[in-house]
């Protein structure tokens, strides 16, 4: 009776390791045999997400019991996940339930044009720069987000550093920096000065910012110079004056490398040609940096209606309140280009 009671019990414990070393496996052995990205998007349903998770998984039951007690149901952030080789069933599950995602560091900056901007995306992102260039220049998605045209989507790229997620397609990346544009305008002292700019002037919206600021920052790279240069602009619009921005005349002749506007340049038809058009250009001529674009925001008050280039050509300006103020200062400038060119 007592060998027959030591053999059960040798039995039992046997099945008990077994049972606990199965159990390990299935819950911290590894459940992954090829590491995956999968993306699991906001409006899909729970069952849908698991799906094209475990579709690259072992140990499907482990991992619908776990996700089950630790009710990843109701938790699981949608996002682009890397889910490597040798995770476990619970490594994976806690991923989805924490929203822990890899991140990489996207610097957006100086980009005058779409095929700029998808190019400078493309080196720090794994993105296709052509599938980047072809969704900035779409115009029936740029309707999605409520532009009229992609041209003007342009505006809502606002030159910053992001963290985003590494494996983030083009589409989403473009969805998160129009909330993150969103986010900038309608919030703290920017709202404040953007409300206080829109009852007082002839800008009535964040875009005309963008565009104004835009036409200020390629005037000028002196940067306590951008508050005095919007506020002429300003001033300007305020008295229904052309805005004469020399900058508008290169972005319409598609030259932004032109050194000297000349006559014949200010002739060309475009919207764009503010020699010819009163008013604002439809949208932003290129990707304002945040200088210029609080330098709208609190613009210099004053009653300047022209600037011009310093003979110094220091890259500094002389700015005038009368038109014959401004053509003494234009003619002292075109008297030292002439010079240096002799």
């Amino acid at each position: 009776m007592r060998k027959k009671i030591i053999y059960i019990l040798a039995v039992v414990i046997i099945l008990v390791g077994v049972m606990t070393f199965v159990g390990y496996r299935m819950f911290y052995g590894s459940a992954v045999d090829k590491s995956f990205v999968v993306e699991l998007r906001e409006g899909e349903s729970y069952g849908q997400m698991i799906d094209k998770v475990k579709s690259g998984m072992d140990n499907h039951i482990a991992f619908d019991y776990y996700a089950k007690r630790i009710n990843l149901e109701q938790t699981i952030k949608p996002g682009v996940y890397e889910i490597k080789r040798g995770m476990t069933v619970i490594e994976v599950a806690r991923m989805l339930k924490l929203g822990v995602v890899n991140t990489s560091r996207l610097v957006i900056n100086n980009a005058r044009t779409p095929e700029a901007l998808a190019a400078k995306i493309a080196t720090q992102l794994p993105v296709s720069e052509e599938e980047m260039l072809r969704l900035l220049t779409d115009d029936a998605y740029a309707q999605e987000l409520g532009f009229d045209s992609s041209e003007a989507m342009f505006a809502i790229f606002l030159p910053n550093t992001y963290e985003v997620n590494t494996h983030i397609g083009p589409r989403e990346l473009v969805d998160y920096l129009h909330k993150e544009s969103t986010k900038y305008w309608g919030g703290g002292d920017v709202k404040v000065c953007l409300d206080a700019l829109t009852e007082s002037t002839p800008l009535k919206s964040w875009y005309d910012v963008m565009v104004l600021a835009s036409i200020v920052h390629e005037e000028t790279k002196t940067a306590d110079e951008m508050a005095r240069i919007a506020g002429v602009y300003i001033n300007r619009l305020n008295r229904g004056m052309k805005l004469q921005a020399d900058p508008t005349v290169k972005y319409a002749l598609g030259d932004p490398t032109l050194k000297r506007i000349l006559y014949e340049h200010l002739e060309v038809d475009s919207p764009y040609n503010t020699y010819k058009h009163v008013g604002l250009p439809p949208t932003p001529i290129s990707m304002p940096d945040m200088v210029a674009i609080e330098a709208v925001l609190n613009y210099e008050h004053h009653d300047y209606l022209y600037f011009c280039a310093r003979p110094e050509l220091d890259g500094r300006h002389n700015f005038a309140k009368t038109h014959a103020e401004h053509q003494r200062n234009a003619k002292a400038y075109h008297q030292a280009i002439n010079k240096l060119n002799k």
